[in-house]
């Protein structure tokens, strides 16, 4: 199983992007997918998680800007980030956690430039 992160870019502030994260193979029994993101010379921190019953929850600091949603049929994950903050410049990765393992994508670029 692998997870491809895609769609970051370069935006200006104000800006917004959307994030997909395929999943290619089958993972049974998912309990959470959520978003990281990990700024430059910073610890990787969550963004955002849904769950199956489609329970969506956000960090603080992209609650009301950040949409995080999920398409089954495709398998495949998104992020939608509007209202972009340079301080939104990050590697973002997808993450999924299972009751067979924790899975991650390779990660996806964003840089808001202000």
């Amino acid at each position: 199983v692998q997870l491809q992160a895609s769609g970051g870019g370069l935006v200006q502030a104000g800006g917004s992007l959307k994030l997909s994260c395929a999943t290619s193979g089958r993972i049974i029994g998912i309990k959470v997918m959520r978003w990281y993101r990990q700024a430059p010379g910073k610890e990787r921190e969550w963004v955002a998680s849904i769950i199956p019953n489609g329970i969506v929850s956000y960090a603080d600091s992209v609650k009301g800007r950040f949409s995080i949603s999920r398409d089954s049929a495709k398998k495949t994950v998104y992020l939608q980030m509007n209202t972009l903050e340079p301080e939104d410049t990050a590697v973002y990765y997808c993450n999924i956690d299972s009751a067979y393992g924790t899975y991650w994508g390779q990660g996806t670029l964003v840089t808001v430039s202000s």
